[in-house]
Protein backbone atom coordinates (compact mmCIF):
# COMPACT_ATOMS: atom_id res chain seq x y z
CA UNK A 1 0.00 0.00 0.00
CA UNK A 2 1.13 3.57 -0.59
CA UNK A 3 2.71 5.20 2.42
CA UNK A 4 1.54 8.61 3.52
CA UNK A 5 4.08 11.33 2.79
CA UNK A 6 5.16 13.81 5.38
CA UNK A 7 3.98 17.34 4.73
CA UNK A 8 7.07 18.79 6.31
CA UNK A 9 8.99 19.52 3.10
CA UNK A 10 6.53 21.72 1.28
CA UNK A 11 5.38 23.46 4.45
CA UNK A 12 8.97 24.43 5.19
CA UNK A 13 9.51 25.58 1.62
CA UNK A 14 6.30 27.56 1.80
CA UNK A 15 7.99 29.77 4.35
CA UNK A 16 11.10 30.20 2.24
CA UNK A 17 11.91 32.63 -0.53
CA UNK A 18 10.29 30.28 -3.03
CA UNK A 19 6.96 31.79 -2.06
CA UNK A 20 6.89 35.04 -3.96
CA UNK A 21 3.38 36.07 -3.01
CA UNK A 22 1.77 35.61 0.39
CA UNK A 23 -1.57 36.73 1.73
CA UNK A 24 -1.22 40.33 2.78
CA UNK A 25 2.27 40.55 1.26
CA UNK A 26 3.51 42.13 -1.91
CA UNK A 27 5.94 41.48 -4.71
CA UNK A 28 6.48 42.50 -8.32
CA UNK A 29 3.07 41.20 -9.31
CA UNK A 30 1.29 42.43 -6.20
CA UNK A 31 -0.88 40.42 -3.86
CA UNK A 32 -3.99 42.20 -5.04
CA UNK A 33 -4.09 40.02 -8.15
CA UNK A 34 -2.62 41.84 -11.12
CA UNK A 35 -2.70 40.19 -14.53
CA UNK A 36 0.24 37.89 -15.29
CA UNK A 37 0.39 37.25 -19.01
CA UNK A 38 3.30 35.21 -20.30
CA UNK A 39 4.16 35.17 -24.00
CA UNK A 40 2.42 35.07 -26.74
CA UNK A 41 -25.69 -4.66 -28.39
CA UNK A 42 -27.01 -5.23 -24.87
CA UNK A 43 -25.60 -7.90 -22.53
CA UNK A 44 -26.96 -9.69 -19.51
CA UNK A 45 -25.50 -8.48 -16.24
CA UNK A 46 -25.31 -10.02 -12.82
CA UNK A 47 -25.52 -8.39 -9.43
CA UNK A 48 -22.68 -6.64 -7.69
CA UNK A 49 -21.77 -6.58 -4.03
CA UNK A 50 -23.17 -3.97 -1.70
CA UNK A 51 -21.02 -1.03 -0.77
CA UNK A 52 -20.98 0.74 2.57
CA UNK A 53 -22.52 4.12 3.15
CA UNK A 54 -20.18 7.08 3.07
CA UNK A 55 -21.91 8.94 5.87
CA UNK A 56 -23.54 12.33 6.14
CA UNK A 57 -22.81 15.25 3.89
CA UNK A 58 -23.36 16.25 0.31
CA UNK A 59 -26.47 17.59 -1.38
CA UNK A 60 -28.92 14.82 -2.30
CA UNK A 61 -31.05 16.99 -4.56
CA UNK A 62 -28.83 18.68 -7.13
CA UNK A 63 -30.67 19.37 -10.37
CA UNK A 64 -28.18 18.83 -13.21
CA UNK A 65 -30.27 21.07 -15.45
CA UNK A 66 -29.22 23.98 -13.24
CA UNK A 67 -25.60 23.50 -14.22
CA UNK A 68 -23.62 24.84 -17.18
CA UNK A 69 -22.70 22.59 -20.10
CA UNK A 70 -19.56 20.50 -20.15
CA UNK A 71 -16.33 22.28 -20.99
CA UNK A 72 -14.97 25.78 -21.39
CA UNK A 73 -16.69 27.41 -24.38
CA UNK A 74 -13.67 29.65 -24.84
CA UNK A 75 -11.18 26.80 -24.84
CA UNK A 76 -9.79 25.96 -28.27
CA UNK A 77 -6.76 23.78 -27.59
CA UNK A 78 -6.18 20.75 -29.81
CA UNK A 79 -7.03 17.38 -28.26
CA UNK A 80 -4.55 14.56 -28.92
CA UNK A 81 -5.82 11.15 -29.98
CA UNK A 82 -5.31 9.70 -26.50
CA UNK A 83 -7.65 12.35 -25.09
CA UNK A 84 -10.45 11.71 -27.59
CA UNK A 85 -13.74 10.01 -26.68
CA UNK A 86 -13.83 6.22 -26.76
CA UNK A 87 -15.78 4.42 -29.46
CA UNK A 88 -19.15 3.25 -28.09
CA UNK A 89 -20.78 2.21 -31.36
CA UNK A 90 -20.92 -1.45 -30.27
CA UNK A 91 -21.74 -1.49 -26.56
CA UNK A 92 -21.31 -4.60 -24.45
CA UNK A 93 -24.13 -3.55 -22.13
CA UNK A 94 -27.01 -1.14 -22.54
CA UNK A 95 -28.50 -0.04 -19.24
CA UNK A 96 -32.27 0.25 -19.64
CA UNK A 97 -34.88 -0.92 -22.12
CA UNK A 98 -35.90 2.48 -23.40
CA UNK A 99 -37.90 3.55 -20.36
CA UNK A 100 -36.81 5.71 -17.42
CA UNK A 101 -37.99 3.09 -14.91
CA UNK A 102 -35.59 0.52 -16.33
CA UNK A 103 -32.50 2.65 -15.64
CA UNK A 104 -31.92 1.71 -12.02
CA UNK A 105 -29.05 1.81 -9.59
CA UNK A 106 -28.85 -1.98 -9.58
CA UNK A 107 -28.69 -2.15 -13.38
CA UNK A 108 -25.85 0.37 -13.55
CA UNK A 109 -23.86 -1.19 -10.71
CA UNK A 110 -24.14 -4.60 -12.38
CA UNK A 111 -23.04 -3.18 -15.74
CA UNK A 112 -19.91 -1.65 -14.22
CA UNK A 113 -19.08 -4.93 -12.48
CA UNK A 114 -19.21 -6.67 -15.86
CA UNK A 115 -17.12 -3.98 -17.58
CA UNK A 116 -16.73 -3.27 -21.28
CA UNK A 117 -18.56 -0.52 -23.14
CA UNK A 118 -21.65 0.69 -21.27
CA UNK A 119 -24.33 2.94 -22.76
CA UNK A 120 -27.90 3.82 -21.70
CA UNK A 121 -31.41 3.55 -23.12
CA UNK A 122 -33.63 5.44 -20.70
CA UNK A 123 -36.03 7.26 -22.99
CA UNK A 124 -35.81 10.57 -24.85
CA UNK A 125 -35.43 12.89 -21.85
CA UNK A 126 -32.53 13.56 -19.48
CA UNK A 127 -32.54 11.25 -16.47
CA UNK A 128 -30.89 11.08 -13.06
CA UNK A 129 -30.03 7.64 -11.70
CA UNK A 130 -29.59 7.83 -7.92
CA UNK A 131 -27.29 5.09 -6.70
CA UNK A 132 -27.95 3.17 -3.51
CA UNK A 133 -24.46 1.66 -3.62
CA UNK A 134 -21.15 2.47 -5.25
CA UNK A 135 -20.53 1.10 -8.74
CA UNK A 136 -17.24 -0.84 -8.60
CA UNK A 137 -14.92 -1.96 -11.38
CA UNK A 138 -13.69 -5.56 -11.12
CA UNK A 139 -10.11 -5.68 -12.35
CA UNK A 140 -10.44 -9.08 -14.01
CA UNK A 141 -13.82 -8.52 -15.69
CA UNK A 142 -12.75 -6.53 -18.76
CA UNK A 143 -9.57 -4.58 -19.53
CA UNK A 144 -11.65 -1.63 -20.74
CA UNK A 145 -14.55 0.03 -18.96
CA UNK A 146 -16.21 2.86 -20.88
CA UNK A 147 -19.29 4.62 -19.52
CA UNK A 148 -21.07 6.93 -21.98
CA UNK A 149 -24.14 8.83 -20.82
CA UNK A 150 -25.08 10.15 -24.23
CA UNK A 151 -25.32 13.68 -22.74
CA UNK A 152 -28.59 12.67 -21.08
CA UNK A 153 -27.60 10.64 -18.02
CA UNK A 154 -26.72 11.94 -14.58
CA UNK A 155 -25.35 9.60 -11.92
CA UNK A 156 -26.11 10.75 -8.39
CA UNK A 157 -24.70 9.56 -5.09
CA UNK A 158 -27.76 10.97 -3.37
CA UNK A 159 -25.47 12.70 -0.89
CA UNK A 160 -24.72 9.30 0.65
CA UNK A 161 -22.40 7.18 -1.49
CA UNK A 162 -19.36 7.53 -3.71
CA UNK A 163 -20.48 7.02 -7.31
CA UNK A 164 -17.67 5.11 -9.07
CA UNK A 165 -14.69 3.14 -7.74
CA UNK A 166 -11.70 1.47 -9.41
CA UNK A 167 -8.73 0.15 -7.41
CA UNK A 168 -6.22 -2.34 -8.78
CA UNK A 169 -4.77 -2.75 -5.28
CA UNK A 170 -8.06 -3.70 -3.62
CA UNK A 171 -8.23 -7.50 -3.18
CA UNK A 172 -12.02 -7.34 -3.09
CA UNK A 173 -11.89 -6.14 -6.69
CA UNK A 174 -9.52 -9.02 -7.59
CA UNK A 175 -5.79 -8.74 -8.17
CA UNK A 176 -4.67 -9.31 -11.75
CA UNK A 177 -0.90 -8.68 -11.48
CA UNK A 178 1.77 -8.84 -8.74
CA UNK A 179 2.42 -5.12 -9.27
CA UNK A 180 -1.01 -3.59 -8.67
CA UNK A 181 0.45 -0.12 -8.23
CA UNK A 182 1.58 0.00 -11.88
CA UNK A 183 -0.49 -1.96 -14.37
CA UNK A 184 -2.04 -0.94 -17.65
CA UNK A 185 -5.61 -2.14 -17.05
CA UNK A 186 -8.42 -1.57 -16.46
CA UNK A 187 -8.70 1.52 -18.65
CA UNK A 188 -11.63 3.49 -17.28
CA UNK A 189 -13.25 6.17 -19.47
CA UNK A 190 -16.25 8.28 -18.51
CA UNK A 191 -17.75 10.53 -21.18
CA UNK A 192 -20.86 12.55 -21.99
CA UNK A 193 -22.18 12.12 -18.46
CA UNK A 194 -22.82 14.09 -15.25
CA UNK A 195 -21.87 13.18 -11.67
CA UNK A 196 -23.70 14.85 -8.78
CA UNK A 197 -23.95 14.53 -5.01
CA UNK A 198 -21.28 11.86 -4.63
CA UNK A 199 -20.02 11.46 -1.06
CA UNK A 200 -16.81 9.70 -0.02
CA UNK A 201 -16.75 10.92 3.59
CA UNK A 202 -15.54 8.34 6.06
CA UNK A 203 -14.70 5.68 3.50
CA UNK A 204 -11.61 3.49 3.86
CA UNK A 205 -8.75 3.44 3.08
CA UNK A 206 -9.29 7.16 2.43
CA UNK A 207 -12.36 9.33 2.19
CA UNK A 208 -11.37 10.73 -1.19
CA UNK A 209 -13.01 11.00 -4.60
CA UNK A 210 -16.69 11.74 -4.00
CA UNK A 211 -17.65 11.06 -7.63
CA UNK A 212 -14.72 8.92 -8.82
CA UNK A 213 -11.90 7.17 -7.00
CA UNK A 214 -9.36 5.57 -9.32
CA UNK A 215 -6.18 3.80 -8.31
CA UNK A 216 -4.24 1.94 -10.99
CA UNK A 217 -4.84 1.26 -14.66
CA UNK A 218 -5.80 4.45 -16.54
CA UNK A 219 -8.51 7.06 -16.14
CA UNK A 220 -9.90 9.41 -18.79
CA UNK A 221 -12.70 11.99 -18.43
CA UNK A 222 -14.29 13.51 -21.56
CA UNK A 223 -17.18 15.98 -21.93
CA UNK A 224 -18.49 15.36 -18.42
CA UNK A 225 -19.79 17.45 -15.54
CA UNK A 226 -19.26 17.26 -11.77
CA UNK A 227 -21.55 19.10 -9.34
CA UNK A 228 -21.74 19.06 -5.53
CA UNK A 229 -19.50 16.06 -4.90
CA UNK A 230 -17.70 15.87 -1.54
CA UNK A 231 -14.96 13.98 0.27
CA UNK A 232 -13.47 14.13 3.76
CA UNK A 233 -13.20 17.68 5.04
CA UNK A 234 -9.83 17.25 6.77
CA UNK A 235 -6.81 14.98 6.59
CA UNK A 236 -3.23 14.64 5.31
CA UNK A 237 -3.13 14.53 1.50
CA UNK A 238 -6.83 13.58 1.38
CA UNK A 239 -8.78 15.19 -1.41
CA UNK A 240 -10.81 15.11 -4.56
CA UNK A 241 -14.32 16.24 -3.81
CA UNK A 242 -15.02 15.15 -7.39
CA UNK A 243 -12.08 12.99 -8.56
CA UNK A 244 -9.16 11.25 -6.83
CA UNK A 245 -6.53 9.50 -8.98
CA UNK A 246 -3.52 7.45 -7.87
CA UNK A 247 -0.97 5.04 -9.42
CA UNK A 248 -1.63 5.58 -13.12
CA UNK A 249 0.10 3.06 -15.39
CA UNK A 250 3.67 3.98 -16.36
CA UNK A 251 3.14 7.49 -15.07
CA UNK A 252 0.94 8.34 -18.05
CA UNK A 253 -1.41 11.29 -17.53
CA UNK A 254 -5.06 11.36 -16.65
CA UNK A 255 -6.83 13.24 -19.45
CA UNK A 256 -9.61 15.64 -18.48
CA UNK A 257 -11.10 17.05 -21.67
CA UNK A 258 -13.99 19.44 -22.30
CA UNK A 259 -15.38 18.96 -18.79
CA UNK A 260 -16.88 21.12 -16.05
CA UNK A 261 -16.27 21.04 -12.31
CA UNK A 262 -18.75 23.25 -10.48
CA UNK A 263 -19.32 25.99 -13.01
CA UNK A 264 -21.45 28.29 -10.89
CA UNK A 265 -22.24 29.14 -7.27
CA UNK A 266 -23.88 26.31 -5.38
CA UNK A 267 -22.54 23.56 -7.63
CA UNK A 268 -18.87 23.41 -6.63
CA UNK A 269 -17.12 20.27 -5.41
CA UNK A 270 -15.64 20.33 -1.92
CA UNK A 271 -12.96 18.46 0.02
CA UNK A 272 -10.05 18.82 2.41
CA UNK A 273 -7.78 19.41 -0.61
CA UNK A 274 -8.52 19.64 -4.31
CA UNK A 275 -12.24 20.25 -4.57
CA UNK A 276 -12.18 19.24 -8.25
CA UNK A 277 -9.14 17.02 -8.81
CA UNK A 278 -6.71 15.47 -6.34
CA UNK A 279 -3.73 13.16 -6.68
CA UNK A 280 -0.34 12.10 -5.37
CA UNK A 281 2.36 11.42 -7.96
CA UNK A 282 -0.07 11.46 -10.90
CA UNK A 283 0.30 13.52 -14.08
CA UNK A 284 -2.70 15.33 -15.55
CA UNK A 285 -3.50 16.83 -18.95
CA UNK A 286 -6.48 19.18 -18.62
CA UNK A 287 -7.87 20.57 -21.89
CA UNK A 288 -10.70 23.05 -22.60
CA UNK A 289 -12.27 22.57 -19.18
CA UNK A 290 -14.04 24.79 -16.65
CA UNK A 291 -13.38 24.88 -12.89
CA UNK A 292 -15.28 27.29 -10.67
CA UNK A 293 -16.67 27.48 -7.13
CA UNK A 294 -14.72 24.43 -5.97
CA UNK A 295 -13.25 24.57 -2.46
CA UNK A 296 -10.48 23.11 -0.31
CA UNK A 297 -11.94 23.44 3.18
CA UNK A 298 -9.31 21.80 5.38
CA UNK A 299 -7.28 23.86 7.82
CA UNK A 300 -3.74 23.87 9.19
CA UNK A 301 -1.87 22.79 6.07
CA UNK A 302 1.46 22.34 7.85
CA UNK A 303 -0.16 20.07 10.43
CA UNK A 304 -1.62 17.90 7.70
CA UNK A 305 -5.30 18.77 7.89
CA UNK A 306 -5.52 20.17 4.38
CA UNK A 307 -6.97 23.31 2.88
CA UNK A 308 -4.88 23.33 -0.31
CA UNK A 309 -5.87 23.55 -3.98
CA UNK A 310 -9.42 24.81 -4.35
CA UNK A 311 -9.79 23.32 -7.83
CA UNK A 312 -6.71 21.09 -8.27
CA UNK A 313 -4.40 19.51 -5.69
CA UNK A 314 -1.25 17.75 -6.95
CA UNK A 315 1.56 16.40 -4.80
CA UNK A 316 4.41 13.93 -5.35
CA UNK A 317 7.82 13.84 -7.02
CA UNK A 318 8.27 13.59 -10.80
CA UNK A 319 4.94 14.32 -12.47
CA UNK A 320 3.36 17.00 -14.67
CA UNK A 321 0.27 19.18 -14.73
CA UNK A 322 -0.46 20.46 -18.24
CA UNK A 323 -3.43 22.82 -18.54
CA UNK A 324 -4.58 24.21 -21.90
CA UNK A 325 -7.70 26.19 -22.78
CA UNK A 326 -9.04 26.20 -19.22
CA UNK A 327 -11.19 28.69 -17.35
CA UNK A 328 -10.63 28.67 -13.57
CA UNK A 329 -12.46 31.24 -11.49
CA UNK A 330 -13.96 31.68 -8.02
CA UNK A 331 -12.33 28.59 -6.57
CA UNK A 332 -10.87 28.98 -3.09
CA UNK A 333 -8.59 27.33 -0.57
CA UNK A 334 -8.40 27.95 3.15
CA UNK A 335 -4.61 27.56 3.03
CA UNK A 336 -2.64 27.61 -0.27
CA UNK A 337 -3.52 27.68 -3.95
CA UNK A 338 -7.07 28.90 -4.44
CA UNK A 339 -7.04 27.40 -7.94
CA UNK A 340 -3.97 25.12 -8.05
CA UNK A 341 -1.69 23.56 -5.46
CA UNK A 342 1.31 21.93 -7.16
CA UNK A 343 4.26 20.56 -5.20
CA UNK A 344 7.06 18.39 -6.58
CA UNK A 345 9.01 17.26 -3.52
CA UNK A 346 12.21 16.41 -5.43
CA UNK A 347 11.85 19.55 -7.60
CA UNK A 348 11.62 17.50 -10.82
CA UNK A 349 8.00 18.12 -11.79
CA UNK A 350 6.61 20.79 -14.10
CA UNK A 351 3.46 22.90 -14.35
CA UNK A 352 2.39 24.26 -17.74
CA UNK A 353 -0.54 26.64 -18.30
CA UNK A 354 -1.40 27.57 -21.91
CA UNK A 355 -4.13 29.80 -23.35
CA UNK A 356 -6.04 29.74 -20.07
CA UNK A 357 -7.70 32.28 -17.78
CA UNK A 358 -7.35 32.02 -13.99
CA UNK A 359 -9.11 34.79 -12.07
CA UNK A 360 -10.42 35.43 -8.56
CA UNK A 361 -9.19 32.24 -6.92
CA UNK A 362 -8.40 33.36 -3.36
CA UNK A 363 -5.75 31.58 -1.32
CA UNK A 364 -6.41 31.93 2.39
CA UNK A 365 -2.79 32.04 3.58
CA UNK A 366 -0.13 31.57 0.90
CA UNK A 367 0.44 31.49 -2.84
CA UNK A 368 3.25 31.84 -5.37
CA UNK A 369 1.21 33.44 -8.15
CA UNK A 370 -2.37 34.65 -7.81
CA UNK A 371 -4.40 31.54 -6.99
CA UNK A 372 -1.42 29.18 -7.39
CA UNK A 373 0.99 27.63 -4.92
CA UNK A 374 3.94 26.08 -6.73
CA UNK A 375 7.15 24.28 -5.81
CA UNK A 376 8.86 22.44 -8.66
CA UNK A 377 11.48 22.64 -11.38
CA UNK A 378 11.90 26.28 -12.34
CA UNK A 379 8.96 28.69 -12.62
CA UNK A 380 5.61 27.63 -14.06
CA UNK A 381 5.50 27.67 -17.86
CA UNK A 382 2.67 30.11 -18.60
CA UNK A 383 1.95 31.00 -22.23
CA UNK A 384 -0.88 33.15 -23.56
CA UNK A 385 -2.61 32.98 -20.19
CA UNK A 386 -4.13 35.46 -17.75
CA UNK A 387 -3.48 34.76 -14.07
CA UNK A 388 -4.87 37.33 -11.67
Amino acid sequence: MMAKRSLGLWSTLALSALVTTACGGSDATGSGGSTATAGTASGTVGSAGTAGTAGTGGNPNTNPQDGPPAGNPNGHCAVPAEGAPADVSTPDTVVGDGTPASCTSAAFVAAVAQGGVITFSCGPDPITITLTETAKVFNDANPKVTIDGGNKVTLSGGGKVRILYQNTCDPDQHYTTPHCQDQDTPVLTVQNITFVDGNAKGLMPEGAGGAIFDRGGRLKIVHSRFFNNVCDAAGPDVGGGAVRALSQSMGLPVYVVDSTFGGKAGLGNIGANGGGLSSIGVSWTVINSLFSHNEAIGNGASSGMGGNGGAIYNDGNTYTLDICGAQMNDNKANEGGGAIFYVSNDMSGTLKITDSVLTQNPSGKFETLPGIFYIAKGPPDTTGSTIQ
